[in-house]
Parts: C-alpha cells; sequence; structure tokens
C-alpha cells in the first residue's frame, strides 16, 4: 500500500507540471521563458538541498552531461511555450506519447533488439498522435503542438542519456546546474516584457521545486521496488491526471478526439510494454 501511494503521489507530481504551467503561463501571464528559467532555477536549488541532504556528490563533467542539459532546456522551453495555446490534458498527451515515439527511435538507432509487439506498440501510439492532429475543427494549434513535440524529444533525449546514470538523484541535480546556462541566456534574450506577476512566479517555483525536483526525488525511490515494466505502465496515469485535473481546475474542455487520441497513444504503449514484448 505505501509503495502504492508514494508512487500515485509521483505520479500526481508529474502531471501537476502541465497544470502549474498551464496557470502560470495562461492565467497568469507571465513570459513562458520567463516561467521556464524560474522553474530550473528552483528545481536546481531544491535538488542541491536534497543531495546534500543525502551526502551524495555530484559531477558537472562529460559529454552527456552537456548533452543531458540541452536537452532539459529544449523540454523546458518548448514545454512552458507550448502551454500559452495547449490546454494542460491536451499537453501532457502530446508530451508522453512523443517522448514514448523518441525513446523507441533511439533503440532503433541504437540496434537494439526490438521485439515485433514494442513495434506494433510504437505504430499504434504513433498514430493516436497524428490522429490528435489531423486538421479539423477540434484540432490543436498547431505550432503550440509542435513546440510539444520539441519538448518531447528532449525529454526523450534526456530520458535516453540518463538511462546510465549511476546516481539519478545527484545526475539530475547536475543536469538542472547546467542547464542554468542555456536558460540564463534564454531569459536574457528570448523573454518578451520585464513583468513578472507574483502568481505566475510562485507557480513556476512550485513546478520547480516541488512537481519536478521533489517529484523526481520521490519517484528515484520507488523506482527500485517497481521494476522497468511496472514504472513504465505507471507513467501512462500522467495524461490521464492531467486531462482529469485540466477539466476539474481549468474548465478545459474533453473532446471525442482526445478520448480516442488518448485511448491509442497509451493502448499503443501498453501495448509496447506487455510482457510479450520484453
Amino acid at each position: 500500500m505505501r509503495l502504492f501511494f508514494l508512487t500515485t503521489l509521483a505520479m500526481i507530481a508529474f502531471a501537476a507540471n502541465s497544470i502549474l504551467n498551464r496557470l502560470g503561463v495562461f492565467q497568469s501571464a507571465l513570459d513562458p521563458v520567463a516561467f521556464a528559467a524560474i522553474r530550473v532555477l528552483a528545481g536546481a536549488a531544491m535538488l542541491l538541498i536534497l543531495v546534500q541532504m543525502r551526502g551524495r556528490s555530484m559531477t558537472l563533467t562529460g559529454a552527456e552531461r552537456w548533452i543531458g542539459a540541452a536537452a532539459l532546456a529544449t523540454y523546458m522551453l518548448g514545454f512552458s511555450l507550448a502551454y500559452l495555446e495547449l490546454e494542460a490534458g491536451l499537453g501532457a498527451l502530446i508530451l508522453f506519447g512523443t517522448v514514448q515515439i523518441t525513446m523507441f527511435l533511439g533503440a532503433v538507432l541504437a540496434r537494439e533488439a526490438i521485439p515485433a509487439l514494442r513495434i506494433a506498440g510504437a505504430v499504434v501510439a504513433l498514430g493516436g498522435l497524428g490522429y490528435l492532429l489531423l486538421p479539423g475543427a477540434t484540432a490543436p494549434p498547431l505550432f503550440a503542438s509542435g513546440l510539444m513535440i520539441a519538448a518531447g524529444i528532449g525529454w526523450g533525449v534526456y530520458s535516453l542519456v540518463g538511462r546510465n546514470e549511476r546516481d539519478a538523484l545527484a545526475g539530475t541535480a547536475g543536469n538542472f546546474l547546467l542547464c542554468l546556462v542555456p536558460m540564463l541566456l534564454a531569459f536574457l534574450f528570448l523573454r518578451e516584457g520585464t513583468v513578472l506577476p507574483l502568481s505566475g512566479v510562485l507557480y513556476a517555483v512550485a513546478s520547480g521545486a516541488v512537481a519536478s525536483a521533489m517529484g523526481y526525488a520521490l519517484w528515484y525511490s520507488v523506482l527500485p521496488a517497481l521494476g522497468a515494466t511496472q514504472a513504465a505502465v505507471a507513467q501512462l496515469s500522467v495524461p490521464v491526471i492531467a486531462i482529469a485535473a485540466g477539466w476539474a481546475l481549468l474548465d478545459e474542455t474533453v473532446t471525442t478526439r482526445i478520448v480516442l487520441a488518448s485511448l491509442l497513444v497509451l493502448g499503443g504503449i501498453t501495448l509496447s510494454l506487455a510482457r510479450k514484448a520484453e
């Protein structure tokens, strides 16, 4: 029961990032680049505290660390910019589907052995994303969707690079610290306006320090008990939680297209994670 509770709490934290980003950049009108920069800064500060509390050491050198930081920056910026137009649940669905497809393509490029079920699952998930983005009255904004796809690719690359991380918490802290470099440059040169609404700043801090940093730390603590397949299946709940929270808290619409696309994307991912696909 404790493992289930902690896993559920971690998934709620992940989904909360979509809600907090939507609140910050859409409702509070905080510039999305500023939101992303504040989120990374708050996350880095909290992760440093957690690393120090646990007596861990981290490194800021190596090509993989810088690639991870660049991928993280791509995710952060694309994520926040997309939520100017995308609803919370819809953005989470596009993000999650793109991450899984990116990781699948990473396995292809690495020439890993890929079971037939995993290939079929990736095709179904890709079909779900394609259906979601088809032109029509209920289609999401194309440019914002492209930004979220870029964010998903960034997070997928970040996940691929970090698969061999010896200390996931310390590695994440190092990536967040290095990510401050591109985020500071983006904040200085890409943000629009100088006004920082207090509510938007607080949402960004909560997203970075609580939903991201503490959410990641909690997730890493339960991963050993879950195992790879159970962990991957657990993450299927994130878009569902985000869609439900967006409907309940932000009065977002849940269209037939979103429901069908969700079934295809999450069904495809479930298929790829089936025991026979391992």
